[in-house]
């Protein structure tokens, strides 16, 4: 059977080579890298070593090395199919049916990075040149200096309504590939397909290989119906799927960076500007069970850091619920709360990485954040409200799949209980329950 390139690049993001490894190696963290000991020699000091940011691991007594493909092989006696079709069994990926018409997609996929990447010139070129003045204003004002718009592949679309379209069919691209790749706006209702993107400074997304395969859309006029736009879900993108920065974030994270959290394109941008390259953001939605995964193979404890207003909050709280059923022994999240009315940008802006770094200190587990929600400012002064509550934290608990963590979780929410009814607890009255 024969692999998409698609299909094994989605299994090595799905599975960091540690992960695969680490069911036959005992591994220990050692720097950037995990070493153990060889699995195809006996030997007694270490030379076995992962590097989940090369996707690779190395064995210097064997001199064998490769992907998580080759250890399968290698390990398992497989050859190169079954042990595709075995890791697929761990991600938990249905494996592909290879017919003629996902032969044609895959090359479809192929033409359309080209595409993407010809928008991506056209509107960084846009950003530079006369038409671009009022977008690299709209840019400085938010302290996004020309090396940081070069960096992030920062464009500008003009207000005109076909000026992408004739851009790339000028360069040979269908019209119909350009609807496919989500650049016009198309359908039974419009006659002539034409920009989707109109006078909006333009942020590129890319996949972990640093291929562009959407944009996210800022107006620059206040009275539009949507202030950001993003690529609509094509063959190339999907919203839930993808974080924006992933690719540098991924890197930054492996030599020793905090992996944090937040809402927007331009938070990102002012987080790593202020020295924190390791930041991401979801793309117009709230945080997926997807992204998520993401999160946990770049960090144990990504920080999810989110606007001090009550949609932060609320936000927050999702992202609680969202990791809740997912966790694993040493796999949580923290959450860092902004001052009320600020959000990343300003707080970067306004204080740089010294103010950052407060907040990211201060950031609460897991276990913090839905106790407070269910807890914290509420009134218990009678039996039924406390059984209500004690009711309510029990199934938090037992929404927890993984059965180490949900018994740890069910003893630390149980002493909560105890110390917050104990007849000096902050709810009033006193409370002689006992908790299972």
């Amino acid at each position: 059977m024969r692999f998409s390139p698609q299909f094994l690049d989605d299994l090595k993001a799905r599975l960091s080579v540690s992960e695969v490894v680490g069911r036959r190696v005992k591994l220990k963290k050692a720097g950037r890298e995990w070493k153990g000991l060889s699995p195809f020699q006996q030997e007694k000091t270490p030379s076995f070593f992962v590097n989940d940011e090369k996707q690779a691991w190395f064995d210097f007594s064997s001199g064998k090395n490769g992907s998580i493909f080759d250890f399968v092989m290698l390990t398992e006696g497989v050859d190169f199919p079954e042990a595709v079709e075995r890791l697929a069994a761990m991600a938990g990926v249905a494996l592909p049916v290879q017919t003629q018409e996902s032969a044609r997609q895959e090359q479809r996929r192929k033409s359309l990075y080209d595409v993407m990447e010809l928008a991506a010139n056209y509107f960084a070129d846009n950003l530079a040149s006369r038409a671009g003045a009022r977008a690299r204003g709209y840019l400085a004002d938010r302290a996004i200096m020309p090396g940081t718009q070069v960096k992030f592949r920062l464009g500008y679309a003009s207000n005109e309504r076909y000026a992408l379209k004739e851009y790339l069919g000028k360069h040979g691209v269908p019209v119909p590939d350009m609807i496919e790749a989500g650049l016009l706006s198309a359908g039974p209702d419009i006659p002539v397909p034409f920009d989707k993107f109109r006078d909006r400074v333009m942020f590129p997304i890319t996949d972990l290989r640093g291929r562009v395969i959407a944009f996210g859309g800022r107006a620059l006029e206040k009275d539009v119906a949507a202030k950001y736009l993003n690529s609509p879900e094509t063959p190339l993108f999907h919203k839930g799927d993808n974080l924006y920065n992933h690719a540098p974030a991924r890197k930054a994270a492996h030599d020793g960076g905090a992996v944090i959290v937040v809402e927007g394109y331009v938070d990102v941008i002012a987080l790593v500007t202020a020295g924190f390259p390791a930041t991401v953001a979801p793309l117009g939605t709230a945080l997926t069970e997807a992204q998520l995964q993401h999160l946990w193979k770049m960090a144990d404890e990504p920080i999810l850091c989110f606007d001090g207003d009550r949609a932060g909050q609320k936000a927050a709280y999702r992202a609680a619920d969202l990791a809740l059923p997912h966790l694993k022994p040493g796999k949580s999240l923290r959450f860092a709360l902004l001052p009320e009315g600020q959000d990343p940008d300003d707080l970067a802006r306004a204080g740089g990485r010294l103010a950052v770094e407060e907040v990211i200190r201060a950031a609460r587990p897991l276990a913090d954040m839905l106790w407070a929600r269910e807890a914290e400012g509420g009134m218990f002064a009678t039996p039924e409200r406390r059984a209500a509550l004690e009711a309510r934290i029990n199934e938090l608990s037992n929404g927890i799949r993984d059965e180490i963590v949900r018994k740890h979780y069910r003893q630390d929410l149980t002493d909560r209980l105890r110390a917050a009814f104990a007849p000096q607890g902050g709810f009033g009255g006193g409370y002689g329950g006992g908790f299972g």
